[in-house]
């Protein structure tokens, strides 16, 4: 009894306190082999931390609007902020990135992934060179990123310690990507990203549609977060299909995952944009970053309330199908 006792206090276990409850949630992870979620997820209560992060996106956001919006009116510029508008509603580029900016954020609000690698696509097809379309990405995503994580705390997609536990390294790695666009080519990395997205698209796709063994807690969170943070600055894209991926491949619960992944991006774009502008200064393509953002800003409540709404194994199909895609086609362009 006194050895056990030693122990006990030597190496102290940290209790989870999961739902075991049958709600409709467990039951259809009990089907498809997934853990229970835990209790502070599917009860939600009043979490600090999430609540000081909400109140941090909504008065980053609030900010950088006010500071936006002294720029385009009282700014030097050539045009007064009505001409400006004005010149600017009638250029179809604008309507064009709005368009690609819903549908982005839609998906990527619903499924966690595939913002930045259409965002970009977009950018690099209208003539962006690669670190001018990642920084621009990454300046629009500051708000779609910010609203789409406010938007899955609320209605409870969000989980603490996943969030937590993704924010440092995601950050670290942004950063580290960020250098490296500035200075090297991130392309090189694409068909190595792509080969490893495409195997976990598939296994994705298998885990919805057959009963597998429960698995452990997903580990080494911190070094996924942080090479997920990395490919998406050094590759205008990929914190949401490296991060997002692996870890409903490991058995993580989607929903929770999905919000938890979005809602940490917000934190490491902040980040990434910064390191962009004072590395390479700002884009000129501010035309293309207004309509992304503003078609991104519509699109984040609907996807998050989505995400909320959709069964366990659909959000499994749609993203096995949607990264298995995304990530054939990457590599086939990538080598051919």
């Amino acid at each position: 009894v006194p050895s056990f006792r030693f122990a006990c206090k030597a190496a102290p276990m940290k209790i989870r306190h999961l739902d075991l409850s049958q709600n409709p949630i467990n039951s259809e992870h009990s089907q498809l082999g997934i853990p229970p979620i835990e209790e502070s997820v599917s009860h939600p209560g009043d979490h600090p931390i999430l609540r000081a992060a909400v109140w941090f996106a909504v008065l980053t956001l609030i900010l950088l609007l006010s500071t936006l919006a002294w720029r385009l009116f009282f700014g030097d510029n050539e045009l007064s902020g009505l001409e400006i508008i004005e010149q600017t509603l009638r250029n179809p580029v604008f309507w064009s990135a709005l368009a690609v900016g819903f549908l982005a954020q839609a998906i990527d609000g619903a499924l966690g992934m595939a913002y930045g690698i259409t965002a970009t696509t977009f950018l690099l097809s209208s003539g962006a060179s690669p670190a001018a379309a990642s920084a621009s990405v990454h300046i629009a995503e500051v708000f779609t990123t910010g609203m789409s994580g406010i938007s899955h705390a609320k209605l409870g997609n969000v989980n603490k310690s996943l969030f937590l536990r993704l924010l440092l390294p995601g950050i670290i790695g942004a950063v580290l990507g960020a250098v490296l666009i500035t200075q090297f080519d991130g392309k090189l990395l694409k068909p190595f990203i792509s080969a490893y997205l495409l195997l976990m698209g598939l296994y994705i796709l298998s885990k919805a549609y057959r009963h597998v063994v429960k698995r452990k807690a997903p580990r080494h969170i911190a070094k996924l977060a942080l090479f997920g943070g990395f490919v998406d600055a050094a590759g205008g894209g990929g914190w949401g299909p490296v991060v997002t991926s692996s870890l409903i491949g490991s058995g993580s619960d989607p929903r929770t995952t999905i919000g938890s992944v979005n809602f940490a991006e917000f934190f490491l774009t902040i980040a990434s944009a910064t390191s962009f502008i004072l590395l390479a200064g700002e884009p000129n393509t501010w035309t293309l970053v207004a309509g992304l953002v503003l078609g991104g800003l519509f699109a984040a409540p609907f996807a998050a309330l989505l995400c909320a709404r959709l069964s366990a194994k659909t959000l499994l199909t749609m993203v096995g199908c949607l990264i298995t895609f995304i990530s054939a086609y990457n590599l086939y362009t990538a080598l051919g």
